[in-house]
């Protein structure tokens, strides 16, 4: 299969006519992830040692891929006539060779696709653990986005609770060899898999993965459940509620499998993050009014509740919920801070 880049063919060469629900929009290619953090902020725990991958039943050929223990990696696998797909491949080879073994226990259809949500190296690492015979398919921007393996290892490490082994073997980041701008179809044979990239969000090129006949959406990073902060770690909430209202326009989605935590229901998780992030938007912006400084804007933050959480998730998720919302705080004052100091149009011109 030749390298794809385009809105116009999915993976079987086949025309594609662009959705016309989704508003063009620009693919922007960020500085990268933000590294810095506030003061005593705890990431999540994303150490692959113990993990294992539990298949959920979605509908006859479509599983949720969970995580046994939140808020580690989940997946997904879609099967249709011809072949298999999977979404991420999480964070080294040893989860990789994990996600194969259970497709082989799910179905006898051969695998043939790995569909990456994000760049971050915990959905990638794995993709070097599957044969050349399967494509890997991404986003545009994720790919541009896989420049500095070294860069990527040391950030990832900061969620390994110590267990830097676990990512010592990843001396190859292998990227997708298919690529989309904004949409894409993928036949499997009976069943088509759409891949949508909305625009920004956690990062620049999050991939929202559809399967129309369950109307499930794996949502990598992008969108997880209502209760959830999101982490924004390359832009702020802006741009990422625009990216959310073309998904709430162009999909019906009954179920949302995340990257990290429980499933959720698609239209209420929609709305719950648009409005949490347009009120971060507001508090933050107030306080920058007002002159108050990060520190202080961080002090006087409130954190959303767990209240909309399933029981078993909230003593996973409670401490992490905080720690994220602090990180989002800081995100929104500097991207803040940087667009203030950028020059206008008309005063560039002079």
């Amino acid at each position: 299969m030749p390298d794809t880049s385009t809105n116009q063919r999915n993976a079987n060469a086949q025309p594609v006519q662009f959705p016309p629900i989704l508003p063009a929009h620009a693919a922007v290619i960020t500085d990268g992830e933000i590294e810095e953090r506030p003061e005593g902020y705890v990431g999540p725990n994303l150490d692959p040692a113990r993990l294992e991958l539990i298949p959920k039943p979605l509908g006859e050929g479509v599983f949720a891929l969970l995580a046994s223990e939140i808020p580690k990696d989940n997946g997904g696998v879609i099967v249709g006539d011809r072949a298999a797909l999977v979404v991420d491949a999480g964070m080294n080879l040893e989860m990789g060779h994990q996600i194969q073994a259970v497709v082989h226990r799910l179905t006898d259809r051969p695998l043939r696709f790995v569909v990456n949500t994000t760049y971050h190296g915990d959905h990638t690492f794995g993709n070097a653990a599957f044969p050349n015979e399967v494509h890997i398919v991404s986003s545009r921007i994720n790919r541009a986005s896989m420049c500095d393996l070294a860069r990527e290892k040391r950030i990832r490490s900061r969620n390994l609770r110590g267990n830097l082994a676990a990512i010592e073997q990843v001396t190859r980041w292998r990227e997708p060899d298919v690529t989309f701008e904004h949409f894409m179809e993928i036949d499997l044979g009976g069943r088509t898999v759409q891949l949508w990239a909305f625009g920004q969000g956690n990062g620049p090129g999050d991939v929202v993965v559809y399967e129309p006949v369950t109307r499930a959406a794996w949502t990598g990073n992008f969108l997880g459940h209502a209760g959830v902060a999101p982490m924004l770690l390359e832009g702020g909430p802006e741009p990422y509620i625009e990216s959310l209202r073309r998904m709430r326009a162009a999909l019906d989605t009954q179920v949302i499998v995340p990257g990290h935590g429980p499933m959720a229901r698609g239209g209420e998780t929609i709305d719950w993050m648009i409005d949490y992030l347009a009120t971060l938007d507001r508090a933050v912006r107030a306080g920058v009014d007002q002159g108050l400084t990060l520190e202080q804007l961080l002090a006087r933050r409130q954190p959303p509740t767990a209240e909309q959480l399933p029981p078993q998730a909230r003593q996973h998720l409670g401490d992490l919920n905080r720690n994220m919302d602090r990180l989002n705080v800081l995100a929104t004052f500097r991207d803040l801070e940087r667009r203030s100091s950028r020059p206008t149009a008309a005063a560039a011109s002079r």
